[in-house]
């Protein structure tokens, strides 16, 4: 198996002590941080912004990944390129513009990630493939840390799959996932043909320690 890069959302982390809280994630080795920002518009939460970014960009040398589930990210696109974080992605929903979306995004020398909600098939994304640099593939409803796995999101992902092979590009972009994984479902998206993993509420819960809980999601992967 290719090795599965572990990103934490850090939207369950305990924001009174961010640093400590990334720092752990950090210790117990995760692959990077997934950052989820809402607008209360495109999804009904409203989350965090530029200076949260900038704060766990402080805290962390880690690749960054910021998911942006706005309205219109192209308004916003600036702000956010400017905080130093190696990822940047956005909804193929959201956008008028997807293809100066993510033109812009690697112009800011940043990875560009085009996103799908549950409802939206992956041929939306289709022509999008040789532009962009990795897919996230939502597998709850998005807008809500800790919501349920959605049973047919595996063959989304296959199908996703399937039409980057059939693309035959020199770069294929990466898969990523994101809700409700956990150790029950991370195998599952993994064979599926997941390459990067959000991972949230069983990261970051009251239940078990960070070191523990990743330890937990690798050995569903062993």
């Amino acid at each position: 198996m290719a090795a599965i890069h572990l990103l934490p959302s850090i939207l369950t982390a305990d924001f009174g002590r961010l640093a400590a809280s990334i720092a752990e994630a950090e210790a117990a080795g995760v692959d990077g941080f997934h950052l989820d920002v809402m607008d209360g518009m495109f999804v009904p939460n409203i989350t965090f912004g530029v200076s949260t970014i900038e704060a766990v960009r402080q805290a962390t040398a880690l690749p960054l990944d910021v998911h942006l589930m706005v309205e219109e990210p192209l308004r916003l696109l600036p702000a956010f390129l400017s905080t130093g974080v190696e990822m940047v992605t956005v909804h193929v929903e959201a956008c008028r513009d997807p293809y100066r979306a993510v033109d812009d995004i690697r112009h800011a020398d940043c990875l560009a990630g085009i996103a799908l909600n549950p409802g939206t098939s992956p041929e939306a994304v289709r022509e999008l493939l040789p532009y962009v640099d990795r897919v996230l593939v939502m597998t709850v409803p998005p807008g809500f840390g800790g919501a349920p796995f959605i049973a047919g999101s595996p063959a989304r992902i296959r199908r996703l799959g399937s039409l980057i092979a059939a693309a035959e590009l020199e770069a294929p972009p990466t898969i990523q996932v994101d809700g409700g994984v956990d150790a029950s479902t991370i195998r599952a998206v993994v064979d599926s043909g997941a390459h990067y993993v959000v991972a949230g509420s069983s990261i970051y819960n009251a239940h078990r320690s960070v070191a523990d809980n990743v330890a937990i999601l690798r050995e569903a992967l062993a």
